[in-house]
């Protein structure tokens, strides 16, 4: 877990620093894709250039960390990302899930999925 964990903490550290257009074109796969939070799905060349000017995260913090493997080159690293850019007024909290694949023995990201998390109101739902 601790190889992807890193390779995941160096993605968002990019997106904190502005280089997540460079990071994410070198570690995708050909043809890896994201699906965002709006349910947008984007391929690699759509992720580098969405990302080429995207507003920077401030901070960033990733729990409930879980490795799923998916056969002897591939692993899913599932967990609950947080993340806040300059005058947000709540973090954006998702469920997350990145697909690793080894090609030429390197981690490659194959697929990202975010689902926002909903919290509710008190007294929704009744």
């Amino acid at each position: 877990m601790s190889e992807l964990l890193r390779l995941e903490m160096a993605g968002w550290e990019s997106l904190c620093d502005g280089s997540g257009d460079d990071f994410y074109g070198r570690i995708m796969t050909d043809d890896g894709v994201m699906v965002i939070a709006d349910g947008t799905v984007l391929d690699r060349d759509a992720v580098v250039e969405s990302l080429r000017d995207a507003p920077a995260w401030s901070t960033y913090e990733i729990s409930d960390e879980r490795v799923v493997s998916l056969g002897a080159d591939a692993a899913a690293l599932v967990y609950t990302g947080k993340a806040s850019r300059p005058g947000d007024e709540a973090p954006f909290t998702a469920a997350m899930s990145s697909v690793y694949v080894k090609v030429s023995g390197e981690w490659r990201l194959a697929l990202y999925q975010q689902t926002p998390s909903s919290v509710a109101e008190p007294g929704a739902g009744r």
